[in-house]
């Protein structure tokens, strides 16, 4: 099973699923929440706790779309799992993409039922106009969509 088909990609989803979760916790252990720690002129680390989906979306609806965005992850990581079963191994583009989808999402899904939101550090943002802070799991996911985007593409020229 695992050899035929993109499955194989599994050890990506586990490594970035602990590198993840390892950077999350260091940032909750080390940054005091709120305060912006400077690395660069348009980068800070800035430890942040958001109870809803991207840009903080939802974040203020009453404790309702902790559950919600469970759920949602959990389907959408099962379906990820059934789509790379699909997947024959020699789409390596696309199987790298599904796992990487699919880490984040489960990163992201661990906070929100360990902690009842999600864990942010990484503060983008030019003078005074700042991006949305976020983490890895955050990162991987748009690599994984972007990857999927480019596939979808690719397929479509062929």
């Amino acid at each position: 099973m695992f050899r035929s088909t993109a499955l194989v990609w599994l050890w990506l989803v586990l490594l970035v699923l602990g590198f993840d979760l390892a950077t999350k916790t260091l940032a909750d252990s080390v940054l005091p929440y709120g305060i912006p720690h400077p690395q660069l002129p348009v980068f800070d680390l800035t430890l942040l706790y958001n109870k809803g989906a991207a840009f903080s979306f939802l974040a203020d609806a009453g404790g309702w779309q902790r559950w919600f965005f469970t759920v949602v992850a959990v389907g959408m990581s099962g379906v990820l799992l059934v789509w790379m079963y699909r997947t024959p191994r020699n789409q390596v583009w696309l199987g790298c993409a599904l796992a990487l989808v699919m880490a984040g999402a489960l990163g992201n899904l661990f906070d929100r039922v360990v902690y009842g939101y999600v864990i942010d550090f990484l503060s983008f943002h030019y003078q005074n106009t700042y991006f949305p802070a976020f983490n890895f799991a955050d990162v991987a996911i748009s690599c994984g969509a972007f990857m999927l985007i480019v596939d979808m593409f690719r397929q479509e020229s062929k």
